[in-house]
């Protein structure tokens, strides 16, 4: 265990909050699909998605600001969880919506574009 946190440390700060991010969308995912928690192993998926995600998360925000890591987070996460919802779930989806995502995710890139990563 002790090499798989090690691992996980040595990777670059943003690559590890996009894994953080994309282990929470599956989270997110797996929740629609344990229907308010029903269904044993959706519902186990959203369980050890969260917490994988927030212990991710957790090492993140020891090499990057906390609240831009956190904007970057929802920003990016609303994305994805948006995009799942329309692909796999056929959520109507209008063009307000697709420009209000839009923005959500240039102002995610714009935070990683223009954070150091030393911890703050």
């Amino acid at each position: 265990m002790g090499a798989f946190v090690n691992f996980l440390q040595s990777l670059n700060p943003f690559m590890l909050l996009l894994v953080a991010i994309s282990t929470e969308i599956a989270g997110t995912t797996a929740l629609r699909m344990s229907a308010g928690f029903t269904r044993l192993w959706p519902s186990a998926a959203v369980v050890v998605s969260y917490i994988l995600s927030f212990y991710l998360y957790s090492l993140v925000i020891k090499q990057i600001p906390m609240g831009v890591a956190y904007a970057v987070w929802a920003g990016l996460g609303t994305a994805g969880v948006v995009l799942i919802g329309v692909l796999v779930w056929r959520d109507p989806l209008s063009i307000w919506q697709i420009l209000g995502i839009m923005m959500v995710v240039a102002g995610a890139v714009m935070l990683n574009a223009f954070t150091p990563t030393a911890a703050a």
